[in-house]
């Protein structure tokens, strides 16, 4: 087993955030992992994506041109990263910020209204939670509560961010009891 995965949005939105956590993850269930982070000079709002690989074998390459995952935060990586994406390959989509229809249909996708399920948990910062918890009902490549308290040990020092984050990871995995699958 061997997945490749991008996540991709703006800085700001915990894209490195959910990379870390499926690599400290996958390392807790003995896998190979690779993490490769890129972000502009910004710190909030400019580009950001990070290459994920997690796999049983040795990663021969940390190049990953067509992955068979990705995590879309936005738009901006949505018009980038669409294109790059294997046929038949899985597309969560953060569907609060981005207004426009995928274009592949050679794809599966999940739109998730990220952003409004994470306002209404009570902080927008955890849609990047809510598009992982999604992830990771679809592709279970790490279990899920082990990620929950991969999730403990980063926020160790506020519990209200566990408990919030927490309940966007589930939220996220509710929404894809919810059959939102598109064509």
């Amino acid at each position: 087993m061997q997945e490749d995965l991008i996540i991709a949005g703006f800085g700001g939105q915990g894209i490195m955030l959910i990379g870390q956590l499926l690599v400290y993850s996958a390392l807790e269930e003995n896998k190979n992992v690779l993490w490769m982070p890129s972000y502009g000079p910004e710190t909030r709002g400019g580009f950001a994506n990070c290459t994920v690989i997690i796999s049983n074998e040795e990663i021969g390459s940390p190049i990953v041109a067509h992955p068979q995952s990705m995590i879309i935060m936005n738009l901006p990586s949505l018009d980038r990263f669409e294109d790059e994406l294997i046929p038949q390959g899985l597309m969560i989509v953060n569907d609060s910020l981005i207004n426009r229809k995928i274009k592949r249909e050679d794809i599966n996708f999940y739109l998730i209204p990220a952003t409004e399920i994470a306002d209404n948990l009570g902080n927008a910062k955890a849609a990047n939670m809510v598009d992982l918890g999604a992830y990771l009902k679809i592709k279970n490549v790490v279990d899920f509560t082990l990620t929950e308290k991969t999730l403990e040990k980063f926020f160790a020092n506020n519990s209200s961010l566990i408990e919030l984050n927490k309940k966007a990871l589930e939220r996220g995995a509710q929404e894809i009891a919810k059959e939102t699958l598109k064509p």
